[in-house]
């Protein structure tokens, strides 16, 4: 009988999963797959380590633990002899304190719970997803793996704001996200380029979400996520960068404060911009005038924060793209790095990430098993 761990990642209404071994060499996944359409219409879906689909299927409304337990049953049945022997799940906001992955209990559970104000749009599912399983499965071991983690080793003045200090004492600051894509980056890099691994790296995950990060020596200095995901660059359905002026003029004008949050994190971005659509795949292919200005304004915004991240570090070695855009679309890629010829020289790399497998190799850390990381 072969030990595997079980990731996870909690969506408001998908749930992705992936299975790896539990012993020796973490690797290619033995299965992924996703439940879309929890809580309306779910359709799940189970891929080989080939990518290969080995089962899909809708089944009955259900809520997350209907999702889990479809999970559970269906990839033990159709991966043969294994036991699960832990679950490592991504957690998007850790706070201040949590800083590295961690075993769940029921102290930290309540912890985590008390972030949810900080990610009111995440960490609730992300929480659903352990308490379901706690119930489920109670004596099995669950790990947290936070994407604000990576961040914690920037310096204090990049994580402030400009707001009285009492603010920042009841935890309004810059946290950053995307950290375990950016974990994976900066433990890959040093086998593609040692100069920038150890010097000056930018690294731009670019997809539905999008955000960079400036590493130094393979540590978060600065990043575009600030308080909320909704920061810095425009992304999908995001607004990123914008006066907070502009909100307070939209509720005086009588927008609630739900609404806002709908306007910036749903109908914002390259959506609203375009009015086409928020995937940038229809945004190249379309001949509409508003397509191509919110592509404009997708490059532009990174270039700008491009230079940001190179003024916070000094200097640039290298230029790393990731994510579902930064991976895929070579023609965002030559307008970004056309537009930071400015900078001189440095090296431009294409890095596939994988969340899944830092998180993977991070509850085997946690649980004390071997194996190495990636």
């Amino acid at each position: 009988m072969s030990d595997v761990l079980l990731v996870l990642n909690a969506g408001s209404s998908s749930l992705k999963f992936s299975v790896f071994s539990a012993n020796g060499e973490v690797g290619t996944p033995l299965a992924t797959g996703q439940v879309e359409g929890i809580g309306t219409a779910p359709r799940f879906v189970l891929r080989g380590p080939g990518g290969e689909v080995r089962d899909e299927h809708s089944f009955p409304l259900g809520d997350y633990e209907y999702a889990l337990a479809t999970v559970l049953d269906l990839y033990g049945k159709r991966l043969g002899d294994i036991r699960l022997v832990a679950v490592g799940h991504r957690v998007v906001h850790g706070g201040v304190k949590f800083t590295t992955p961690v075993q769940i209990d029921a102290t930290v559970l309540a912890e985590l719970e008390g972030l949810v104000p900080l990610a009111p749009l995440h960490q609730p599912h992300n929480l659903s997803a352990v308490r379901s399983l706690s119930r489920m499965e109670p004596d099995l071991p669950q790990v947290a793996c936070f994407d604000t983690a990576f961040h914690r080793t920037q310096p204090e003045v990049a994580q402030r704001f400009g707001l009285p200090r009492r603010f920042t004492d009841e935890g309004i600051r810059r946290y950053g996200f995307h950290g375990l894509s950016y974990e994976y980056i900066a433990s890959m890099l040093p086998g593609i380029d040692a100069k920038a691994a150890s010097g000056r790296a930018v690294v731009a995950h670019l997809g539905n979400g999008a955000s960079m990060c400036a590493m130094l020596g393979g540590k978060s200095v600065a990043t575009t996520m600030s308080f909320t995901p909704a920061d810095g660059l425009v992304m999908g359905t995001r607004c990123g960068s914008l006066d907070p002026g502009v909100m307070l003029y939209l509720l005086r004008k009588g927008m609630t404060a739900d609404a806002l949050e709908h306007l910036i994190y749903h109908e914002s971005g390259l959506l609203g911009v375009s009015g086409v659509g928020s995937d940038m795949r229809e945004l190249l292919a379309s001949s509409n005038p508003h397509a191509a200005e919110a592509i404009d304004l997708f490059v532009y915004r990174i270039g700008r924060e491009l230079g940001s991240l190179v003024a916070a570090l000094g200097g640039l070695d290298a230029l790393v793209f990731t994510g579902g855009i930064g991976e895929n679309s070579a023609a965002i890629r030559e307008r970004v790095c056309r537009d930071a010829n400015w900078l001189g020289a440095f090296n431009i790399h294409v890095i596939p990430t994988n969340e899944e497998l830092m998180i993977a190799n991070h509850t085997r850390r946690v649980l004390g098993r071997s194996g190495s990381s990636p």
